[in-house]
Parts: structure tokens; C-alpha cells; sequence
């Protein structure tokens, strides 16, 4: 028997003003920001690169919250991490050429867009956390 072997995806939840940020791909879905975990790179490192070239903003990451697998499309799978992150806000969120559009959105409204659920059992864990006033937030 072969254990599977599928792509790691490492993502942020990044909390701005009043609501979550989120990123719109190519397949019509709203995304957490994030990628591809790179050879010699942790986790952390990577979600703290993968903000930076999605959204121009330097986060930091503070708690794990997540991991779970997520067909992509049928027969690909990727295997998701999620982390909350705090983020330094030296000015507006910008957009990569790796996304069709980026919002700040309440929380309340994730349940009402186009995503993954494990996205959404994320963002929830993570404004849950910071507003528990967890050491994190």
C-alpha cells in the first residue's frame, strides 16, 4: 500500500477592521490567502511569504487552527493548514496576479459565499479566539 502524497497548501486567516480577508480564485471560489509550502520552508514561514506576495501586508502567524484535505477538483487533493495571524497594516491590502479580486468580509457572511467548508470552521475558530481575548489577540 502507497501512502498518498499530496501538495501542502499553507493559509492565513487574517482578521482587518471588522472582517476577514479572503481571496477570489480562478475557479470562482473566495480563498484564505496562502500556497504551496516551498523545499526548507516551514509552515510559518511560508504563510508569512505567501501574505506578503498576495496582499503587500506583513503577517505574523500565532495560533494553528486547522488541518484537513480538500479536493480541489475531482481526483486532486491538497492537504490544507490553516493558521491565525495577526497582521502589521503599513497600508491598504493589494492584489496578486494570483487572484480575480480581494475583500474584507464579515464573518458573519462566510457562511453565505462560495468556499470550502474548512475555510469557514477556520475563520470561525480564529475570531472566536480573538474575541475570547486569547493570549494570541
Amino acid at each position: 500500500m502507497v501512502p498518498p502524497r499530496w501538495p501542502v497548501s499553507i493559509k492565513g486567516v487574517v482578521l482587518w477592521d471588522d472582517g476577514v480577508v479572503l481571496v477570489h480564485n480562478e475557479r470562482g471560489e473566495w480563498e484564505l490567502p496562502g500556497g504551496r509550502l516551498e523545499e526548507g520552508e516551514t509552515p510559518e514561514q511560508c504563510v508569512v511569504r505567501e501574505i506578503a506576495e498576495e496582499l503587500g501586508v506583513v503577517a505574523r502567524p500565532e495560533q494553528l487552527l486547522d488541518t484537513w484535505v480538500y479536493e480541489v477538483v475531482p481526483g486532486h487533493r491538497v492537504f490544507v493548514v490553516t493558521f491565525g495571524c495577526s497582521a502589521e497594516r503599513p497600508g491598504e491590502l493589494t492584489l496578486s496576479d494570483e487572484h480575480d479580486d480581494v475583500g474584507v468580509f464579515p464573518v458573519s457572511a462566510v457562511d453565505d459565499l462560495a468556499m470550502p467548508e474548512g475555510y469557514r470552521a477556520s475563520i470561525r475558530r480564529w475570531s472566536e479566539a480573538r474575541s475570547a481575548g486569547s493570549p494570541s489577540g
